[in-house]
């Protein structure tokens, strides 16, 4: 069952009298996305329930069917998510399914959204969301800063290499621009890495590991100050 569509406009108020109730709601949009998504891959009832068997957490057939018929009246978290893992797809795609629903009531009394809004409202990624949340703010920037230094500094070495081995002087010279940009591009996303980190810390909390390639970039070993030239 999908998100009954609402005519009013988007400053109306929600009335409770005619709006199926919402636990209702979110029950028969994951029944339904469980039961579109199961025939998508061509399981039977009995297919899942086996496969939620081998991840751990067995969901038996009869569970299954009466989910999907809409007999049962209650849907574990842990539930969606293996039943996520056994259908080969996220579990906010069973509670938000994007692009097989027009829309979704994001929480009771609320206007209805789309589903895309209500998903990036989920998992935090609204851009309006998280102001008062810096940690996830700053893993989300850890990791931004992570993957672009990564790559920043794939294009400085391929930029050299090129410069090294041009046959010509325009080629050469084209190679070192490339790698200038690279390298600013690396120092840039390097400055980012570090104050998100910083930050990170000094909410008490431990930053991200990094793989010994980049760790020896954002966090250089010290040279020993016992020692001294003779």
């Amino acid at each position: 069952m999908t998100q009954r569509r609402r005519h009013n406009g988007p400053n109306t108020p929600a009335d409770e009298d005619d709006v199926p109730e919402w636990v209702d709601q979110v029950m028969h949009t994951v029944a339904a996305e469980v039961r579109r998504r199961r025939k998508e891959l061509g399981l039977s009832a009995q297919d899942l329930a086996d496969k939620c068997a081998e991840i751990g957490h067995p969901i038996p057939r009869n569970v299954i069917a009466n989910m999907e018929s809409g007999r049962r009246s209650t849907l574990p978290l842990v539930d969606v998510m293996v039943l996520a893992e056994a259908l080969e797809t996220p579990p906010v795609c069973l509670i938000y399914p994007v692009g097989y629903v027009d829309s979704v009531q994001q929480l009771p009394l609320r206007h209805s959204t789309s589903p895309m809004s209500a998903l990036q409202w989920f998992t935090g990624e609204e851009t309006d969301l998280g102001m008062n949340d810096d940690m996830l703010r700053y893993f989300r920037a850890h990791h931004a800063a992570e993957e672009q230094l990564r790559t920043a500094l794939r294009d400085e070495d391929y930029a050299r290499y090129h410069a090294k081995t041009a046959p010509n002087a325009d080629r050469k010279a084209e190679a070192l621009r490339h790698q200038a940009h690279a390298a600013e591009a690396a120092d840039d996303a390097l400055d980012r890495l570090r104050a998100a980190r910083a930050f990170i810390e000094e909410e008490g909390a431990t930053p991200p590991y990094l793989w010994p390639d980049l760790a020896a970039v954002v966090d250089p070993p010290e040279s020993d100050p016992n020692t001294t030239e003779e």
